[in-house]
């Protein structure tokens, strides 16, 4: 009965419960871009985001934007707490001379960026592999008319991994988890330095004091999501298409290098920036939220438990 009030006093539980609530709102606002982002990613005609939302509203209604949304809301709080939590002990432990009154220096911040995402994609990669099946689902089954006999129509996340599983064993559930690290190591890299750089440029003093009003964490979250996008989005398209990749297609690719190669012969270099557009508008959407909702909650959490807001480091 007294298990949430001792969870929510030490700081862990409450960047637990502000991570969680953060990653919530992130998957809520965003997903629907993220859903036209990974159909962009793996059409060979290149259509635009506009002419794909369109079609598929038109088709399938409103909702199909949501298939697959599953997987990463359920994941999304333990998920976020771990990213929250290791970041923030990977960018005081890289700089050791640092008070623990002052925030992370930019080396710190980098480095501990760079390591969090190495060992969030852990978590990460089996959740997006599950979605991304989901997600192009209705697209393997325009695609598998002519075989119906091979066609295998999904009811969940459960049902896709335990299909996978089922097919190619348990190393299919971790298929893309080397690109995917290879794509969120330097992208929370890029992105926490970002974070905290925009932070202080559009509120000088805040990382000290904690005190940046909610349109600085919505635009610096923001920035931060765009510029952990840009610089690995060729990553990302390789991903999507190694994980879009299903047992009952032939297999098309061939590994990371395979799989750009290819995909540069058929499409030109321009493929591997399809579906930037959508993909940055969301990022900027869902980091904006993510970040706000991270430190309101966390605040709000500090003030329940001690009677005033704190001045605690967000991150």
């Amino acid at each position: 009965m007294d298990f949430w009030p001792e969870f929510l006093a030490n700081s862990w539980g409450r960047e637990f419960v502000a991570g969680g609530i953060g990653g919530m709102a992130g998957v809520v606002s965003g997903y629907p871009l993220d859903t036209l982002r990974v159909w962009q990613q793996s059409s060979p005609s290149g259509s635009s985001a506009f002419s794909i939302l369109r079609n598929v509203v038109s088709a399938q209604g409103p909702t199909a934007l949501y298939r697959g949304m599953a997987a990463p809301l359920a994941s999304v709080t333990f998920q976020n707490a771990m990213v929250f939590q290791i970041y923030a002990i990977l960018s005081r432990a890289f700089d050791s001379s640092l008070s623990p009154k002052d925030p992370p220096s930019c080396k710190g911040v980098a480095l501990g960026g760079f390591g969090t995402g190495a060992i969030q994609s852990l978590i990460l990669s089996p959740v997006e592999l599950i979605k991304i099946r989901l997600q192009l689902q209705t697209n393997d089954q325009s695609h598998a008319k002519s075989k119906p006999h091979k066609l295998q129509s999904h009811k969940g996340p459960v049902d896709v991994a335990k299909s996978i599983v089922k097919a190619e064993g348990l190393r299919g559930i971790y298929r893309g988890l080397t690109i995917t690290v290879l794509r969120d190591a330097p992208s929370h890299c890029f992105y926490f330095w970002t974070y905290e750089y925009m932070r202080e440029k559009l509120h000088p003093g805040c990382r000290s004091t904690g005190q940046e009003s909610l349109q600085t964490m919505l635009m610096a979250g923001g920035l931060a999501g765009v510029a952990s996008w840009v610089c690995c989005y060729p990553l990302d398209v390789v991903k999507t298409r190694l994980q879009a990749e299903t047992s009952y297609r032939p297999q098309k690719y061939y590994g990371i290098v395979d799989c750009f190669r290819k995909s540069v012969k058929e499409d030109g270099y321009g493929v591997l920036w399809r579906g930037l557009g959508t993909a940055v508008a969301r990022a900027f959407l869902v980091n904006g939220a993510i970040f706000a909702a991270y430190e309101v909650a966390l605040r709000c959490l500090i003030s329940n438990g001690s009677g005033t807001i704190q001045t605690e480091s967000a991150i």
